[in-house]
């Protein structure tokens, strides 16, 4: 039956457990009072009293918990102010429905036997709804810690997946056929200082993507520096045929973003789009600071991008899932990932992150 009523379909999420707890709860808090009364002999129609004490309390606390939410980012010093003056007007509130409660039953209020009684039945009431709060508090920091070590756990295990799927681009033999074919292009024509430049760019992005951990981030600056070896030895391969912009701000340099972040992007930017234009493909990277966030725009003016880049969103390939689902797992909702369409023509990945430098963390 209580499974039934805390199912999934009426109380979502961490809705199941506030409830259960709260029925629980004021459950076992009128069973011990109950108990109590028994030793004392009273009437049986005290345990009605009781349970009706119970649900006044039980009720009573709701609204402490839709005020606790919108309360819970505040300053601890007001919190706990507000938390306690929160406490004991339910408490008072609880006091005066009892009283009402016992002159209904038993056709008498509380009659106290001096001025202080009616203060310290408040305060009874007071200690009961402050334990509440606290345990409400409790459980909500208890449940917050877990979800943070939850997703701590998550980023860490798909920073390491992204770290086999990056590796696995950079590695992969079409990537070093391509590279190494350039290569020999360039020592044919007897054109060995660039190919000596070539072959130090390849071992350098390699050395980058080998001892960077992708759970650590970097500055922007040192991922665009890795970002240039890569290019680099795509340039030679398309010779004048591709054309790079970067425009990064001397803020947005510092800030800091996960290592290999926006290989990927650029991988499928040249494969789907650059190396399918007949004219010169342009790859624009773009990055600053506004309103506390890192925002990154790439872009291509590839041929035949869709009316709606969204759509793409919804069957992702490899690189911009793997991408997402990293942002995802390092940050939360604290993110934003989506495509556009360039002009004239051509796609866009827009990405807005929390501006973090090495000074703020």
């Amino acid at each position: 039956m209580v499974n039934a009523i805390l199912s999934k379909s009426w109380f979502p999420g961490s809705d199941r457990w506030f409830w259960l707890l709260q029925f629980g709860g004021w459950a076992g808090y009128a069973l011990v009072n109950y108990i109590g009364s028994l030793m004392h002999e009273m009437r049986d129609i005290y345990g009605v009293v009781l349970i009706l004490g119970a649900y006044t309390g039980l009720f009573l606390t709701l609204p402490l918990r839709y005020f606790y939410q919108r309360v819970w980012e505040w300053h601890p010093l007001l919190l706990m102010i507000v938390v306690i003056l929160a406490s004991y007007t339910i408490a008072c509130l609880w006091a005066v429905i009892d009283n009402a409660t016992y002159w209904e039953i038993y056709k008498f209020g509380f009659t106290p036997d001096s001025k202080l009684a009616y203060f310290k039945n408040n305060i009874a009431k007071f200690y009961i709804v402050l334990s509440w709060s606290g345990l409400y508090f409790g459980i909500k920091y208890y449940r917050m810690l877990q979800s943070e070590k939850q997703k701590a756990l998550m980023a860490s295990s798909m920073a390491h997946q992204a770290q086999l799927k990056m590796l696995r681009y950079q590695l992969n033999p079409h990537f070093l056929f391509n590279s190494l074919n350039a290569i020999s292009t360039l020592i044919l024509v007897k054109d060995t200082e660039i190919a000596n430049k070539m072959v130090n760019r390849l071992s350098h992005f390699l050395r980058f993507s080998l001892d960077n951990d992708p759970i650590k981030k970097i500055t922007l600056k040192k991922e665009v520096e890795a970002l240039m070896l890569y290019l680099d030895i795509e340039k030679v391969r398309f010779d004048e045929r591709l054309e790079i912009i970067v425009d990064v701000s001397d803020e947005a340099k510092k800030a800091l973003v996960p290592s290999l972040l926006f290989q990927p992007l650029i991988e499928n930017a040249i494969k789907y789009a650059i190396a399918k234009t007949e004219d010169q493909g342009v790859l624009s990277l773009i990055a600053y600071i506004e309103h506390g966030e890192l925002k990154v725009r790439l872009c291509d003016n590839g041929p035949n991008a869709p009316e709606k880049p969204e759509l793409l969103m919804r069957n992702a390939g490899v690189g911009l899932k793997n991408t997402r689902e990293r942002l995802s797992a390092l940050y939360g909702d604290d993110f934003s990932f989506r495509m556009t369409k360039n002009e004239p023509q051509g796609l866009c990945v827009e990405i807005v992150l929390p501006y973090e430098t090495l000074e703020s963390v």
